[in-house]
C-alpha cells in the first residue's frame, strides 16, 4: 500500500503536528507529511517541520485582498504537493466554502468538545459552567458548516471536582495528541469509508458520535 501524502495546516505551536509525526515516526501511520503550511510565520509548527526535514510553506492571510483569495493560494500549494488528506492541526482561520468543497472527504479537523456540543470556542469554560460530568475533544470532517461535519472519533475526559478552566484544557489537550494521530492512522490505512448512511470503520457503520474513547487509564 502506498503512502498517504499529508498536508498539514497549522498556525500556532503544532503539538498536533508533533503528535502525527511522531506516530509516522514510529510506523503507525502508513503516510508521510509533504507539507506544512501556516499563515503566520512565527509558528512553532514551522520550525518543528523543519527540523524533521518537512518542506514548509508561510502564507499570510493579511496579504491578500479576500479569504477566498488567500484560501486559493492555499488550495494551490496542496494541489502541488499532491496531497490525499489534508489535516488542520491548530489552523484558526474559518475557510471558504469552495475551499472546503475541493477537498471534502478527505480534510480533516479536531475540535475540543464533544461535539456537537459546545461548537465555536470557550468549550472548556462552557462544559464547566453547564455542571458537565465529561468533556472532551473530536476528530471530524470538515464540512461548510463549522464544527458541524461527520464525527470519527472522540476521546472522553472526566472533569473532576477540582477541574478550573485551564486544567480541563490541559487534559483534553493531551487527549488529542491519542485521538489525532489515531484517525489519521486509520484513514491511511484505508479502513474509513462514506456512504449513504455514513462513516464506517472496516465494515461497521459509526454512530453519530463516532468512535470514542474512554477514560484516560
Amino acid at each position: 500500500m502506498s503512502l498517504k501524502r499529508i498536508a498539514v495546516l497549522i498556525s500556532g505551536s503544532g503539538s498536533n503536528l508533533q503528535a502525527i509525526m511522531d506516530a509516522i515516526d514510529s510506523g503507525r501511520i502508513n503516510g508521510q507529511i509533504v507539507q506544512v503550511i501556516s499563515n503566520k510565520a512565527c509558528a512553532y509548527g514551522l520550525e518543528r517541520a523543519t527540523k524533521a526535514g518537512i518542506p514548509t510553506t508561510h502564507i499570510d492571510h493579511k496579504a491578500f485582498a479576500s479569504r477566498e483569495m488567500f484560501d486559493d493560494e492555499v488550495r494551490q500549494c496542496i494541489d502541488a504537493h499532491q496531497a490525499d488528506l489534508v489535516i488542520l492541526a491548530g489552523f484558526m482561520r474559518i475557510l471558504s466554502p469552495a475551499f472546503v468543497q475541493h477537498f471534502s472527504g478527505r480534510m480533516l479537523n479536531i475540535h475540543p468538545s464533544l461535539l456537537p456540543k459546545y461548537k465555536g470556542l470557550h468549550t472548556h469554560k462552557r462544559a464547566l459552567a453547564a455542571g458537565d460530568k465529561e468533556h472532551g475533544c473530536t476528530v471530524h470532517f470538515v464540512t461548510e458548516e463549522l464544527d458541524g461535519g461527520p464525527l470519527l472519533v472522540q476521546a472522553v475526559v472526566p472533569i473532576v471536582t477540582e477541574d478550573n478552566e485551564e486544567s480541563l484544557q490541559n487534559r483534553v489537550h493531551k487527549r488529542e495528541h491519542v485521538a489525532y494521530p489515531l484517525a489519521v492512522e486509520w484513514i491511511c490505512a484505508n479502513r474509513v469509508h462514506f456512504s449513504e448512511n455514513g462513516i464506517h470503520l472496516d465494515d461497521e457503520l459509526l454512530d453519530n458520535s463516532g468512535f470514542r474513547l474512554g477514560y484516560e487509564a
